[in-house]
């Protein structure tokens, strides 16, 4: 089988990996990828917004399967460009990827599917952004209703700072504050059929302790000691399932990629936010535990014959995944800045720890900066505890000047492993 994976992110490192280590991939490509994706694909040069250009680039390539990696091309609508050449393609239709373009048309769904959710309002004028903020009181959690890379988002006890949050945004959601902890749950699904894959958590804050602003996610572990074992179960029931029933009833059919970000609350269990593709750094921790070969799983669910796919496979591993960001991250990142030290985590650490590349390229002989988040330093393990210890060794061997990490991803549930 042959492979075009699109985007250049550490979640497509890591889609690429995965689909380097499938003995059906006979061949594996990547656009526009990165220094790391280098190494396990070859890498070609194409707007990721483009339908026009991707299918075209498949079409030469004469690719099996494409798979879209990031949002963007996906609200876009590159996937429907894609399937119209007669290619198979992993990636929900642009009207499918509204569920997570617009967090509007989300509740919406989540509405008539009857999935527990925040109760919220959208907002267009000044009038209601204050009669929600009120009615709701602090924390004010104030949504961008477009895409916003994962920072869109603003959960603050400041009234003003909400409002002007708010006022910012143009068309924007407002909803009550969710208490609990949050998980990562992804599906793979045909529009029909749902397969779920293992729970993991993100740290979307730039701080050790949760603090900082909120980035596009520092880190991430799986699986979760801590939550109920029939989680899983659960979430399948009441919010993956519907959902996907929902979208096919409404003529839109989700093909791809469902992840729901969820809080635990005293309530039990609610959604935060879907989003229509892997998610970041969430995927590096989830693929590095699948023990099943990925491009077939990817390619039934792209044909629509996921009902014929066994049960996934799981290692019974732990994963950590830290994230190395660039200085200033997430304001205005500084790039452009040498990476050392890549060379002695794959000598010293391989194969349990590696590296994955995000925000990457290479000038020359060096590989340097080119984002905020830099790369994605990624470990297994017997248990959670080292699993960490593996990534964090992995971490103290690079070097990027004025570049930052948290010291504490997966430390409080490690305790309870």
């Amino acid at each position: 089988m042959k492979v075009l994976v699109i985007g250049g992110g550490a979640r497509e490192h890591a889609l690429c990996r995965a689909l380097s280590l499938d003995p059906d991939v006979s061949a594996l490509h990547c656009a526009p990828g990165n220094a790391g994706i280098a190494d396990v694909a070859e890498l070609h040069t194409v707007d990721a917004l483009d339908g026009g250009a991707v299918a075209a680039l498949a079409g030469r390539l004469e690719a099996d399967l494409v798979v879209v990696g990031p949002e963007a091309p996906l609200v876009a609508g590159v996937a429907d460009a894609v399937r119209a050449a007669g290619i198979a393609c992993f990636g929900p239709s642009r009207e499918a990827a509204q569920l997570e373009g617009s967090k509007a048309f989300a509740k919406e769904v989540m509405a008539a599917a009857n999935v527990p959710t925040a109760r919220s309002y959208v907002c267009t004028t000044p009038d209601e952004v204050d009669e929600a903020l009120d009615a709701f009181g602090a924390p004010y959690v104030v949504k961008d209703d477009g895409l916003a890379a994962g920072k869109g988002v603003v959960v603050t006890a400041d009234l003003e700072q909400a409002r002007e949050h708010a006022l910012a945004c143009g068309r924007v959601v407002i909803e009550e504050y969710l208490d609990g902890p949050e998980v990562s749950l992804f599906a793979i699904t045909d529009g029909e059929t749902v397969l779920p894959l293992q729970p993991a958590q993100d740290f979307k804050r730039a701080l050790d302790g949760d603090e900082g602003p909120n980035t596009g996610g520092m880190g991430a572990y799986s699986p979760l000691p801590w939550a109920d074992p029939k989680l899983v179960d659960e979430v399948m029931e009441s919010v993956l399932q519907p959902t996907v029933d929902e979208l096919r009833r409404r003529g839109t059919p989700f093909a791809g990629l469902l992840y729901a970000g969820l809080a635990i609350t005293s309530r039990g269990v609610r959604v935060i936010e879907f989003n229509a593709r892997f998610g970041d750094p969430e995927t590096q921790v989830v693929l590095a535990r699948l023990k099943t070969p990925l491009a077939g799983v990817l390619l039934n669910a792209a044909r629509g014959t996921l009902a014929d796919e066994p049960p996934l496979n799981w290692r019974g591993e732990s994963a950590v995944t830290v994230v190395i960001a660039s200085h200033n991250y997430p304001g205005t990142p500084r790039t452009g800045d040498p990476i050392g030290g890549l060379d002695e985590v794959t000598e010293q650490d391989a194969p349990h720890a590696y590296v994955l590349h995000a925000g990457t390229r290479r000038e020359g002989d060096a590989i340097v900066s080119a984002g905020g988040r830099v790369l994605s330093v990624t470990a297994t393990g017997e248990d959670l505890t080292e699993a960490r210890d593996r990534a964090y060794t992995a971490v103290g061997r690079i070097h990027l000047d004025g570049s930052h990490h948290r010291k504490d991803i997966a430390a409080k549930a490690a305790s309870h492993s």
